[in-house]
């Protein structure tokens, strides 16, 4: 109201505002004490400008105190501080770190997505990231700065922290976006922050670290197989959630289906689905030919290995695609097509007469506590195949790594998903 009366404001005032009181606000609830002591030794008077989480903890709980909004100077002059509100602060500092025993490492995604993260808007959070809102634009000075940051930040930080049955389990995400991990002189750097993160999980006793998005790429460390090589006695278990991926995508296959289509790059998950397609007599098309080469190449001793055929055919009803299906690839389509993507990352969508599924995942079950926000693009209580993988493995006390050419049994981690209360995504 000063700054409209004044004639001084301005859309930068409203917005550095708008945000300022939206990240106190989040700062205030989050319930749990972060602030260091270190930061009011050094500037003393901030105590009295700047609240705390355990500060306005005291206003919900004694509900008399501590009502001041951001700025404790007014509870100091009212009379209304609450007088354990420095023993409460102090006794939070001192609390015992939470060891988690499975761990789901993920990055950043587009440059908008730390605003869609439980610590940026909450109300972003509890919706899919699937498109940029456009007040997300005014942000740009701050979505400019985390950039940079990230480009000198070489750490993971806690993103969610979750309790499934007697298991902690947290999510943590490298300070890294998507485009960073395409940029081949990022590569040693990403590397080297995804082992600082298995070595610090392995020193918190974590039983298992699941692989997110491109921590496990093939071409970045051959599915997370390079740190099994470099770290032969971890005691941690490494998982890439390719079998579970593999379940997940067999299982949305119509039934009474036929024929499936390739389209999309290869990896190690659209082998193995060719692998288990083939032993159920289902035919499949590839569309590449050096694909094809070496699909009949690595499968010539399974049986119905003729089942794989090459044609640049498109009016199969069943799509299984990777990353890089193309716009034009997706006019070709036959009106009705299924697209099943068994890909990290969803294909732009082009058509409205095709069906589109999402990425490998399932429903939660509801005793899976805080899932308070969405994972990407998925709904909210979706979860991707590859976090639900680790938690699976640590559910069942599986004692083996899930990395490189190597992929868990495809039945055995299906029935296990269905029996601990996961559900497929029905269309």
């Amino acid at each position: 109201m000063t700054v409209v009366l004044s004639g001084t404001a301005s859309i930068a005032a409203i917005v550095g505002y708008v945000t300022y009181v939206d990240i106190m606000n989040n700062m205030g609830h989050c319930n749990f004490e972060f602030i260091p002591k270190s930061l009011f030794n050094v500037f003393p008077p901030l105590k009295y400008i700047m609240y705390t989480p355990s500060y306005h903890s005291l206003h919900h709980t004694q509900f008399r105190t501590n009502y001041s909004l951001f700025m404790p100077f007014y509870d100091y002059i009212y009379g209304t501080m609450d007088d354990s509100t420095d023993a409460l602060y102090e006794k939070s500092l001192q609390r015992k770190e939470e060891s988690p025993n499975v761990v789901y490492l993920t990055h950043l995604t587009t440059p908008e997505s730390i605003y869609h993260m439980r610590l940026g808007f909450a109300s972003l959070a509890s919706k899919p990231h699937t498109s940029t809102k456009w007040y997300l634009r005014l942000l740009w000075p701050i979505t400019v700065l985390s950039m940079l940051i990230t480009r000198v930040y070489g750490k993971t930080f806690v993103v969610e922290r979750n309790v499934f049955k007697n298991l902690k389990i947290q999510t943590w995400a490298v300070s890294k976006y998507m485009t960073q991990y395409l940029v081949e002189g990022q590569t040693q750097i990403i590397n080297r922050i995804i082992e600082e993160a298995i070595l610090e999980a392995e020193g918190k006793g974590v039983k298992v670290l699941s692989f997110g998005l491109l921590n496990q790429s093939e071409e970045l460390n051959n599915s997370g197989d390079l740190f099994i090589r470099r770290n032969p006695r971890l005691k941690v278990k490494l998982v890439d959630g390719s079998s579970l991926a593999i379940a997940v995508v067999l299982n949305n296959i119509p039934r009474g289906t036929t024929q499936v289509v390739f389209k999309g790059k290869f990896n190690k998950i659209a082998s193995y689905l060719v692998l288990a397609l083939c032993q159920k007599g289902i035919q499949v098309v590839v569309s590449q030919e050096e694909d094809y080469h070496m699909l009949k190449c690595k499968l010539k001793l399974v049986d119905n290995h003729d089942k794989i055929v090459f044609s640049s055919d498109y009016s199969g009803k069943t799509w299984l695609v990777g990353e890089g299906l193309s716009k034009e690839e997706q006019m070709k389509a036959s009106k009705g097509t299924i697209i099943i993507p068994y890909s990290q990352f969803p294909p732009k969508k082009v058509r409205i007469d095709c069906v589109y599924y999402t990425t490998p995942s399932m429903l939660t079950p509801k005793y899976l506590e805080n899932i308070d926000s969405c994972e990407n693009w998925l709904p909210r209580r979706v979860m991707s195949a590859w976090r639900i993988a680790g938690i699976l493995h640590a559910l069942e006390g599986w004692n083996v790594n899930e990395c490189g050419n190597e992929v868990f049994n495809i039945n055995k981690v299906w029935d296990a998903s269905i029996r601990h209360g996961f559900r497929p995504i029905m269309k």
